[in-house]
C-alpha cells in the first residue's frame, strides 16, 4: 500500500495532463467546416453570369440578358477534351526551370530537357510555372489543395500516415458525376482519399522512403500502354523517387541526379507518343499535358513546412492543340530568360489554390463547391478551345477583336468563378460556427458588389455596341475587379481559416496551470511523509533553487517569441552552459571536482555545434551546406586518411560505449538477469558496427552478405532489444530485492535498463547515435560530479533533500540531446528514414513506434531512465536507517521535479498559442512546437509512471 501511495500521484497528473491537452486541442486544432454541399451543372442558372456558348449564339460583341446555363453543357464551355497529370513528388521548381534563371547553377538543374525544349519549340502551346503551395507541404494536404481548390489545415498532418477519404467536394468527384473518366497510377494516397472514383488504379505503397523505384516501375509500366488507349478522360500518374531520394540522400546527390534523367526519359516518350496522335481527328488532338509537383523540398530533402524551397513546386503545361496566342501581357506574369542552349524560355506564377478551379474551367465542369482559387488566365489560355478558332489565323499575330472575343469568354469564367466563391463563402459563413467577421464580409462583399455593378455597366456598352467601339479597357478593368474579389477572399482565407473555440482554448490551458499546483503539492506530500518540508533551507531553498527557477522560467518565457523558438536548441544550450559556469565558481571556491566541470563545458561547446549544424539543415539558404563540398574536398586533400577517420569514429564511441558497460559489469554486483541484459546490449553494438561497416562504400561485401546486414541485423537488435525489456519485466514482477543494498540494486537496475533501449537508439539515429549516446554518458556522469560538488558524497546527512539544479540540468540536457541528434520542432525535423530500418514495408503501428522511438529516445526515454542515477548517486547506507524506502521517496520527489520542469515549458507554449494564433507563423511554427511539446510531454508523463513503477521495489525488498 505504501508503494501505491508513492506512485498514484503520477498518473493522477498524467491524466490531468491528458485531459488538458485533448480540451486545448479541441478548441485549438479544429478543421475548418467541411460544407455537405455539390455543385451542380443545373446551380449556375443561378448566377448573375453569361456563359461563353451564349457569346457565340448571338452576336460576338452582345452578351445575352440571359444568365441560363445552356442545356448541351455545363459552367463553362470545354476548352479540352483529355487532360494528363504527370505528378512528381516534391518537385523543386529548379528541377524545371532552367539553371540561367538562378544566380549559381547546381548540379541537379537543368536534368529535364525535354520540358526547356518544349516550352521553347512550341511557344504558345507549352509553359513553365512556379507553383506557389499553401503550408504545410505534407503530400496530404496538398492532394487536398490541388483537388479541392481549399486551404490545407494543420490537423490534416496528423492524417498523413492514414489518409481519410474526402468527403467535400473536389475536383476529382466533379469529374466522375459529370461522366469523365479517370485512369489514377502511383502513390496510393489518391486511393486512400478517392476509394470508390477511378475506372482503373494501379497504386503502390507509398510509405516507404527507402524504395525509390517501386512506385515510379509501376507508373511507368502502366503510363505508356494507356497513352493508347480511349478508355479514360483524365489521366493521373504520381511519381514517388525524388521525393524519396531527397528524404534518404538529400538534393544533391547521385541518386536524385538518376531519378531526374529518368524522369526526364519518360517525359520525351510519353511527349513522343502524344505528339503522334496528335494530328486532327486523332486520341490526342485536344489533349492537354500537364507535369507538376505536389510541393518542394529543402536541400536536405525535407518538406512539410513554409519555407521558400518547400512552398515552390513546378507546373509545365503543354496543348497539343496550339492557341492562336498568349493572353495579354496585362494578365501574365511571365518572365523570359535565355537557356544554357539559346532559347527564349518564359516562366510564369500560379497559386496551388487556382488549380482545380483551372482545370475545371478547362474540362467543362463545375467548380468545387469548396474551392476559392481563381481561374488562371494562362493555364486557361493554353486550352485552344478557350479561343474561337473558326476562321481565326493560328500564330503569334492576334487582332484586336479575337483579343475581345477570348477576353468577353473569360471575364464569364471569371464571372461564375467568383459568384461560386461567394455563395461558398456565404454558406460557410451561415454553416459554421464561427466563420468569418462582419468586418471581412463587409470587405469582400462589397469588392463583389463593386464587381457585378460594374460588368451590368459594362453589358450596356456591349449591348450598344453596334459600331465596333473598342471595349478592351473596359473588359481589363472587370477582370481586374474579379481578380481583386478572389485575391481578398483567398488572403482572408489564408489569414482567418482556422476556427478558434476560445472557450475550451482557455479551459484546456487552465487545467494545466492547475495540474502545476498539483504537482508542486505532489511534491511537499512527499516530504512531509519523511518529516521535512519542501520549503525548508534544508531541502533546497537556495540561491541553486532560484538558479534552477530562474532558468525554468526563462525557456518558457522564450517560447513567445518565434524568434526564440526558431534557436530553441541554442537557447537551452546557453541556459546549461550558464548552469556550468556557477558550478565552475564552486570548484574553483572548492578546488575540487573540476575535471567534471571543464569536461561539461567542453560538452556543452560540442552540443553547440551539433545544434548549429541542424539549424543550418532547415535554412532556406543555408551557407554551411553551400560550403559543405568544397570544405569536405578541402580537408580530405589535406588529409588523406579523412574519410577513414569520419567512418571510424561512430565505431570507436561504440567500442567505448561497450567497454564501460563491460566494466561496470565485472565492478557491480550485477548477476542473474541484469547481467545477461548487459552482455546482450554488447552483442548488440557489435551487430550494430558490423552493420555499419556493411554500409560502408569502402569496404565492399558480397551481395548476399549486404542483404542480410540490411535488414536481419536491425530485426535481430529490436528483438534483443525487446527480449531484454521483457526479462527486466519479468524479474520485477517475480523477483526480490532483499539481498542487495537497495542503492545498489537502484544503480543497476538503472544500468540494465539504459543497457536494454539503448542498441534500438542508436542503430535508429544511424551514425550519429554512438556518439550522441556517448555525449549523454558524460554529460549525465558529469552532471552527477557537479551535485557531489556542493554537498559532498554523504549529503551532510540529509533525509530527502533532492536539488532542483542537477534534476534542471538533467532536464535541459535531455533537450540539447533532442536538437543535438538533428532533430527539430517541424514535421520536416523527423527521420522517416528512421522507421524503416530493418524494414521495407509500411505497417503504420510499427513504423510509427520506431519514429517515436528516434525522435525522443535521447530526449525522454533515456534521461527518464536514466534519472535515478541522481539520485542513488548521493545515497548511502546509513541515511537508510533515518526512515524507511527514504530513496525511493527521494527518487519519487525527483520525478515529480522533473516532470514539473518539463510541464512549466509546455504550459508556456499552450499560452504562447493562444495569444498568437492569429500570427503569420502560427500553422508554420507555433503549432508544430505546441505538437511536439505535448507529445513529448505526454510521453514523459507515461515513461515516469513507467519508471517508477519499475524502480520502486515491492514493499518488503528495501
Amino acid at each position: 500500500m505504501r508503494k501505491w501511495n508513492l506512485l498514484w500521484p503520477f498518473w493522477a497528473i498524467t491524466i490531468v495532463h491528458g485531459v488538458a491537452i485533448l480540451i486545448f486541442v479541441k478548441g485549438f486544432l479544429l478543421t475548418r467546416t467541411e460544407l455537405p454541399f455539390y455543385s451542380r451543372c443545373s446551380d449556375v442558372s443561378q448566377s448573375p453570369c453569361f456563359t461563353s456558348d451564349s457569346l457565340s449564339d448571338s452576336n460576338p460583341s452582345v452578351p445575352p440578358s440571359s444568365g441560363a446555363a445552356n442545356s448541351s453543357r455545363c459552367w463553362t464551355k470545354p476548352a479540352v477534351n483529355r487532360i494528363i497529370i504527370i505528378v512528381f513528388d516534391a518537385l523543386r521548381f529548379d528541377f524545371v526551370a532552367p539553371s540561367t534563371f538562378f544566380e549559381e547553377s547546381k548540379p541537379w538543374m537543368d536534368k529535364l530537357r525535354v520540358l526547356h525544349k518544349m516550352a521553347s519549340e512550341r511557344g504558345l502551346s507549352a509553359k513553365i510555372f512556379k507553383a506557389i503551395a499553401d503550408p504545410p507541404t505534407t503530400s496530404l494536404q496538398r492532394l487536398k489543395g490541388i483537388t479541392t481548390g481549399g486551404l490545407p489545415t494543420f490537423i490534416d498532418v496528423g492524417n498523413s500516415f492514414g489518409a481519410p477519404a474526402i468527403i467535400e467536394d473536389n475536383l476529382i468527384h466533379q469529374l466522375v458525376q459529370n461522366g469523365k473518366r479517370v485512369v489514377m497510377m502511383g502513390d496510393d494516397t489518391w486511393m486512400q482519399l478517392f476509394p470508390h472514383h477511378f475506372k482503373k488504379a494501379f497504386p503502390y505503397p507509398s510509405f516507404n522512403v527507402k524504395d525509390l523505384h517501386t512506385v515510379d516501375n509501376g507508373c511507368i509500366e502502366h503510363l505508356l500502354p494507356s497513352l493508347y488507349e480511349d478508355d479514360w478522360d483524365v489521366l493521373i500518374a504520381h511519381f514517388l523517387g525524388v521525393d524519396h531520394a531527397g528524404h534518404i540522400f538529400g538534393v544533391d546527390s547521385s541518386p536524385m541526379i538518376e531519378k531526374l534523367e529518368q524522369y526526364n526519359s519518360i517525359l520525351e516518350k510519353v511527349v513522343d507518343v502524344l505528339e503522334r496522335q496528335s494530328e486532327p481527328g486523332g486520341l490526342h488532338e485536344n489533349t492537354l499535358l500537364l507535369v507538376m509537383g505536389d510541393h518542394g523540398q529543402t536541400l536536405n530533402g525535407d518538406h512539410g513546412g513554409g519555407s521558400a524551397e518547400e512552398v515552390e513546386t513546378s507546373l509545365f503545361a503543354m496543348s497539343f492543340k496550339k492557341p492562336p496566342a498568349s493572353v495579354p501581357s496585362e494578365f501574365g506574369t511571365s518572365s523570359c530568360q535565355l537557356d544554357l542552349e539559346g532559347r527564349e524560355i518564359c516562366t510564369s506564377t500560379i497559386q496551388q489554390l487556382d488549380f482545380p478551379v483551372t482545370l475545371s474551367a478547362l474540362l467543362g465542369i463545375p467548380f468545387p463547391f469548396g474551392s476559392i482559387g481563381r481561374v488562371n488566365p494562362e493555364l486557361y489560355a493554353l486550352g485552344a478551345g478557350t479561343w474561337k478558332l473558326e476562321g481565326m489565323k493560328v500564330g503569334n499575330y492576334i487582332n484586336s477583336r479575337e483579343q475581345e472575343e477570348w477576353m468577353q469568354n473569360y471575364v464569364n469564367v471569371l464571372c461564375i468563378n467568383s459568384w461560386q466563391v461567394k455563395r461558398y463563402i456565404d454558406n460557410y459563413t451561415a454553416s459554421s460556427v464561427i466563420g468569418f467577421s462582419d468586418e471581412d464580409l463587409l470587405h469582400t462583399g462589397s469588392l463583389y458588389a463593386d464587381a457585378m455593378e460594374n460588368w451590368s455597366y459594362i453589358s450596356k456598352d456591349l449591348l450598344s455596341n453596334s459600331d465596333g467601339m473598342d471595349v478592351v479597357p473596359s473588359l481589363k478593368r472587370q477582370i481586374d475587379a474579379y481578380s481583386n474579389f478572389l485575391a481578398s477572399i483567398a488572403e482572408l482565407a489564408r489569414s482567418k481559416w482556422t476556427e478558434f473555440n476560445l472557450k475550451l482554448m482557455t479551459l484546456g490551458f487552465g487545467i494545466m496551470v492547475a495540474s502545476l499546483f498539483v504537482h508542486f503539492i505532489a511534491i511537499k506530500r512527499v516530504g512531509k511523509q519523511c518529516g521535512s518540508s519542501f520549503a525548508t533551507e534544508d531541502c533546497g531553498t537556495t540561491f541553486e533553487l532560484m538558479l534552477s527557477c530562474f532558468m525554468v522560467a526563462m525557456r518558457a518565457c522564450s517560447f513567445l517569441s518565434n524568434s526564440f523558438i526558431l534557436e530553441e536548441g541554442k537557447v537551452t544550450s546557453f541556459l546549461l552552459a550558464t548552469t556550468g559556469i556557477f558550478m565552475l565558481r564552486y570548484s574553483i571556491t572548492k578546488q575540487k571536482h573540476f575535471l567534471n566541470v571543464f569536461i561539461f563545458l567542453l560538452l556543452m561547446i560540442y552540443c553547440r555545434f551539433t545544434i548549429e549544424v541542424g539549424l543550418l539543415k532547415q535554412a532556406d539558404t543555408s551557407a554551411f551546406l553551400k560550403a559543405y563540398p568544397s570544405w569536405v574536398l578541402e580537408i580530405a586533400s589535406l588529409l588523406p586518411g579523412w574519410t577513414y577517420i569520419t567512418k571510424s569514429v561512430p565505431i570507436i564511441a561504440l567500442i567505448l560505449l561497450a567497454q564501460l558497460l563491460l566494466k561496470n559489469i565485472t565492478s557491480s554486483h550485477s548477476k542473474g538477469v541484469w547481467k545477461f541484459v548487459m552482455y546482450g546490449t554488447i552483442l548488440c553494438y557489435i551487430l550494430i558496427g558490423f552493420h555499419w561497416a556493411l554500409e560502408n562504400e569502402v569496404l565492399h561485401f558480397a551481395s548476399a552478405i549486404e542483404g542480410i546486414g540490411k535488414n536481419c541485423i536491425p530485426r535481430i537488435i529490436y528483438a534483443i532489444g525487446l527480449g531484454q525489456l521483457s526479462l527486466l519485466l519479468f524479474r520485477q514482477l517475480f523477483g526480490e530485492d532483499k539481498l542487495l543494498d537497495c542503492r545498489i540494486t537502484l544503480l543497476t537496475k538503472t544500468a540494465a535498463m539504459l543497457a536494454a533501449w539503448s542498441p534500438t537508439i542508436i542503430i535508429l539515429a544511424g551514425k550519429q547515435g554512438s556518439l550522441v549516446a556517448l555525449a549523454s554518458l558524460i554529460g549525465g556522469y558529469c552532471i552527477i560530479g557537479m551535485d557531489n560538488l556542493k554537498h559532498g558524497e554523504d549529503g551532510n546527512g540529509r533525509i530527502l533533500t533532492v536539488d532542483c539544479l542537477p534534476v534542471t540540468q538533467w532536464s535541459l540536457f535531455a533537450i540539447c540531446l533532442f536538437f543535438s541528434s538533428g532533430h527539430w520542432c517541424a514535421f520536416d525535423g523527423l527521420r522517416y528514414g528512421a522507421a524503416f530500418i530493418g524494414f521495407d514495408e509500411f505497417v503504420l503501428v510499427r513504423q510509427a513506434i520506431l519514429l517515436t522511438i528516434d525522435t525522443f529516445g535521447f530526449s525522454v526515454i533515456l534521461p527518464i531512465f536514466g534519472l535515478p542515477f541522481i539520485v542513488a548517486k548521493k545515497y548511502s547506507s546509513s541515511q537508510a536507517s533515518k526512515g524507511e524506502n527514504t530513496l525511493f521517496m527521494r527518487l519519487s520527489q525527483a520525478y515529480l521535479m522533473y516532470g514539473l520542469i518539463m510541464a512549466v515549458p509546455v504550459t508556456a507554449s499552450i499560452l504562447c498559442v493562444i495569444i498568437q494564433r492569429r500570427h503569420l507563423m502560427v500553422w508554420g511554427l507555433f503549432a508544430p512546437k505546441f505538437v511536439f511539446d505535448v507529445v513529448a510531454l505526454i510521453l514523459t508523463d507515461v515513461s515516469i509512471c513507467l519508471a517508477t513503477l519499475y524502480y520502486v521495489p515491492h514493499p518488503d525488498s528495501c
